[in-house]
């Protein structure tokens, strides 16, 4: 069957294309006719999906996100290698260890994942902006996150990373619309990729199935590929009228989990990673009579009920 290429003719550079939503994305592009160049730190991955596209359509250059000069390089490469550039997407990024208390968090780690994921989203946007502005047109794509929107999904440093992408966003498509120049992000919840299946803990087969147990849409599950789908679209001329939106990926959020831990008192959403560090940290804590907060109550009950799932569907 022929697909219709909704980006034939067009160059795109992707950050963190050598595996995760990157690599999905990157396939994508190429099977709808862009030219693509992978940026990554990972040099070995992202030569294999260069090799695996075809080099007439696919390059790779080593670029760390948050040095300047490599995201300068990386964009230059571009227009040296390619003559334009039609589409950004700023997709590399990085977590921190599961840490929920604030406490436990350390400074290094909470400024190596903002350098990383919004340091990285600036830098790519910034560099972007100088070379689509006297082209007159371009799109500008970063992955942002469920994280973005709700707190307690997720690390302390990464929630504050993702909620800076969205704003970077609104800020960047207000300033660089006047230029013919689109800006989004998109909001996936937990896709199984190497980062988020590292940051819960959980190992392939029993993640996948803990994930597909809680969502609450049954018979499909949120994969790189729908985000990548995501992204095409944005990066396509289907949406040259659309700016600063986020595109929310959710399929897997499951909203009979969240009734669980929802606390009215601070609207505050943990997600399954947080009910996971909630189960485990919570044994070595003594109940604080009828101080102990219904919330901890809530999210300790519902941390039970998801590792008691996981663990019989791994047997």
């Amino acid at each position: 069957m022929t697909i219709a290429c909704r980006l034939e003719g067009k160059v795109a550079l992707i950050t963190g294309g050598a595996s995760g939503i990157g690599e999905y994305t990157a396939k994508l592009f190429c099977l709808h006719g862009a030219k693509v160049v992978i940026a990554d730190i990972q040099d070995e991955l992202g030569h294999s999906v260069c090799k695996d596209l075809g080099t007439s359509v696919a390059s790779f250059i080593h670029c760390d996100v948050t040095n300047e000069t490599d995201v300068q390089n990386a964009v230059d490469y571009t227009i040296t290698t390619h003559g334009k550039l039609d589409i950004m997407f700023n997709n590399a990024g990085i977590s921190d260890p599961a840490k929920w208390s604030i406490l436990e968090n350390d400074v290094a780690d909470f400024e190596r994942v903002l350098r990383t994921n919004i340091t990285g989203a600036f830098l790519g946007t910034k560099h972007a902006a100088r070379v689509m502005i006297p082209a007159g047109r371009g799109s500008i794509i970063s992955t942002a996150s469920v994280s973005s929107v709700v707190g307690a999904a997720a690390s302390h440093a990464y929630t504050c990373s993702k909620h800076a992408v969205a704003g970077l966003t609104k800020n960047a498509s207000i300033e660089l619309g006047k230029y013919g120049i689109r800006v989004n992000c998109v909001s996936p919840y937990v896709v199984p990729t190497p980062l988020s299946r590292g940051f819960v803990g959980l190992d392939d087969e029993v993640f996948d199935k803990a994930m597909r147990s809680c969502a609450n849409l049954k018979g499909v599950s949120l994969e790189g590929e729908d985000v990548a789908q995501a992204v095409l679209y944005l990066g396509s001329d289907d949406s040259k009228h659309q700016e600063k939106i986020e595109r929310v990926k959710v399929l897997r959020y499951s909203v009979s989990l969240l009734r669980w831990i929802q606390s009215p008192a601070t609207a505050m959403h943990r997600g399954v990673g947080h009910c996971v560090a909630a189960a485990q940290q919570d044994a070595a804590l003594p109940q604080r009579g009828p101080a102990f907060s219904q919330n901890r109550r809530n999210s300790r009950r519902c941390a039970e009920l998801f590792l008691r799932s996981a663990r019989k569907l791994a047997t």
